[in-house]
């Protein structure tokens, strides 16, 4: 069990970051996607984006399934199993003509990721992490992840310049599968108490299913998922279609941006790289202050954010300033939702029970790829969307203030006593 003397950088965190790293990396991506698939098919938005909100979905579903996997198997056979599920549906994927080939094979795509993501990695680092480190730790992890996407959307935009996109797919089929070469690294011990490790699965899913702070986390993290998978799906291509020219003689254009859709795709990866200072600071702050108020006040500045992008004329520099702040705020909410859970239902079930909450988040995220495809078929832009968005965010924002941040085994001793 770890103690206060346990280093930040253990190996399992590296090792969680390298894999956080190339998983997300490719993940994000998939929005870049969308114009080449749609055009070469001669497909609505919605086909694709149905791809994409099912991949989503499936994420969702696999989360709390891959958590029970790593605590009943082992962490490392959850993670090679969701690597080898990822790499499959991309393959598979690289074949599909139809709308429905790629739909159906994005399952496997959606719970690779779910195998090789937050639920299983965060729920190894907090075990492997001191009570001092683990805020820090897990927002390490998560900002690994914002790496990625840092890398990805431009990374796939480079490729798809002198290849097909059925190609791409099949190079980053096997870059998800040179990350299991960090695997070695993942040897986590269970800091857990004695209760904990006395108590059944069952039992702690009872218990947090009748405490309304669950309920409410639940709730909470569904506009996280609808922001963030409706911007990684269609944000590229809403620049790319409703964002101002760029000035050929401007900075832009200086250093070869020339173009919105370059512009889009170096949105995702300006997002990833803001975020990796937002989500960093989530885990400093995370450390000394409420975890629900910190997420209440993201989820304020989020729907400020996007209300004012919307309101605005979209031009090259609204773009950068948006994808800057947003990035701030873009995977702030894991660490300290992650946190929360396991500060107030303990670390023995981390994995199943912040899975059930990420399903939530997985819920919104298809919710809003779909809808975001949907709407814009029927009106021909995503304005209607994108304001969707902003209400969703006012309400997450309400709903993490009555959550009650106190150990749930403390408050039913006080209660009792």
């Amino acid at each position: 069990m770890p103690d206060a003397r346990t280093p930040l950088f253990t190996p399992v965190l590296i090792g969680g970051c390298l894999i956080m790293i190339i998983s997300f990396s490719i993940r994000a991506s998939f929005g870049v996607f969308q114009i080449p698939i749609a055009s070469e098919f001669n497909w609505p938005r919605a086909e694709f984006s149905m791809a994409i909100a099912i991949q989503n979905l499936a994420w969702g579903f696999g989360q709390p399934i891959f958590g029970a996997i790593a605590e009943r198997m082992g962490d490392r056979k959850a993670i090679i199993l969701g690597a080898l599920t990822y790499a499959a549906g991309l393959v598979l994927s690289s074949f599909a003509v139809t709308p429905e080939g790629h739909q159906f094979f994005e399952i496997f795509v959606g719970f690779g990721i779910a195998g090789t993501g937050f639920g299983v990695i965060l729920a190894v680092v907090g075990r492997a992490s001191s009570d001092q480190n683990r805020s820090m730790s897990l927002a390490i992890a998560t900002a690994a992840g914002s790496a990625g996407q840092v890398f990805g959307a431009p990374l796939a935009e480079w490729f798809l310049s002198f290849m097909p996109w059925q190609d791409v797919f099949l190079l980053f089929a096997a870059a998800i599968l040179a990350s299991l070469l960090a695997l070695p690294l993942m040897r986590a011990p269970q800091p857990a108490s004695k209760a904990e490790l006395e108590e059944s699965l069952g039992a702690i899913l009872g218990k947090a299913f009748r405490d309304p702070s669950y309920t409410l986390i639940f709730l909470g993290f569904f506009s996280c998922g609808y922001q963030l998978a409706f911007i990684t799906a269609h944000f590229p291509a809403l620049v790319t279609e409703m964002c101002g020219a760029i000035d050929p003689s401007g900075t832009l254009a200086a250093i070869g941006v020339t173009s919105t859709s370059a512009l889009g795709a170096i949105s995702i990866s300006l997002i990833g790289l803001a975020n990796i200072g937002g989500t960093l600071m989530a885990g400093y702050l995370g450390n000394r202050y409420s975890k629900r108020y910190l997420l209440a006040g993201i989820y304020v500045a989020r729907t400020i954010a996007a209300a004012t992008f919307i309101f605005l004329p979209i031009t090259p520099t609204s773009v950068l300033i948006f994808s800057v702040v947003m990035g701030a705020l873009w995977l702030a909410t894991v660490p300290l939702t992650s946190g929360l859970v396991a500060h107030i239902y303990g670390l023995r079930y981390m994995g199943t029970l912040y899975g059930i909450v990420f399903f939530s988040h997985q819920l919104g995220a298809f919710l809003g790829v779909w809808l975001g495809g949907r709407l814009y078929d029927i009106y021909g832009s995503y304005t209607a969307v994108w304001w969707v968005g902003v209400g969703v965010g006012a309400f997450s924002a309400i709903v993490h203030l009555p959550i009650k941040e106190i150990p749930l085994g403390q408050r039913v001793a006080k209660a009792l006593g």
